[in-house]
């Protein structure tokens, strides 16, 4: 998780425009299922992809589903066109994505997002009905036992706002 927090800060403090989604997301809202990237939905556009370039710089970023896994490219201009970018960095794996499945692009993925205090800073983070209509709407067995996994998360904070506060004094 240290070095997750580690390559959130770094695009944090690069002013990278990103939600958090996937896993991440599904544990920053209390889930047990822990994957082993980062999945941010990002614009893939020249100014965000040189802030993105610049929080990777010195992490050593390459493609990770390339079997060579060659080096990501250090200008913007080579990246124009990418609909995704799957990498492996020294502080782990993270797959910018520029649509989400369920959601759209970036700026309808964006109005689903609450912003949380990870590790002592602010992330932009998939809000859990969004999270839940991602993962339904990708359809993959570990998406679907990720869906029911947040639906009863989703139930228990619902049940917990209706009952009666116990606490109440006359």
């Amino acid at each position: 998780m240290a070095s997750t927090l580690d390559l959130l800060r770094r695009l944090t403090e690069h002013g990278v425009e990103l939600v958090v989604v996937g896993g991440m997301a599904g544990v920053l809202h209390g889930s047990s299922i822990v994957t082993q990237d980062v999945d941010v939905c990002a614009p893939l556009e020249p100014d965000n992809l040189a802030r993105i370039l610049a929080a990777l710089r010195g992490l050593h970023p390459c493609w990770r589903e390339q079997p060579s896994h060659p080096p990501l490219p250090e200008h913007p201009a080579e990246l124009a066109g990418f609909k995704n970018l799957y990498l492996l960095t020294d502080l782990g794996q993270i797959d910018f994505l520029s649509e989400i499945s369920g959601l759209g692009a970036f700026a309808e993925v964006s109005r689903h997002s609450t912003t949380v205090n990870v590790g002592g800073m602010p992330c932009r983070v998939l809000n859990l009905d969004a999270l839940i209509r991602a993962r339904r709407a990708l359809g993959r067995p570990k998406d679907l036992q990720a869906a029911v996994e947040l639906e009863a998360i989703r139930q228990r904070r619902n049940d917990q706002n209706r009952s009666p506060r116990a606490d109440t004094t006359e």
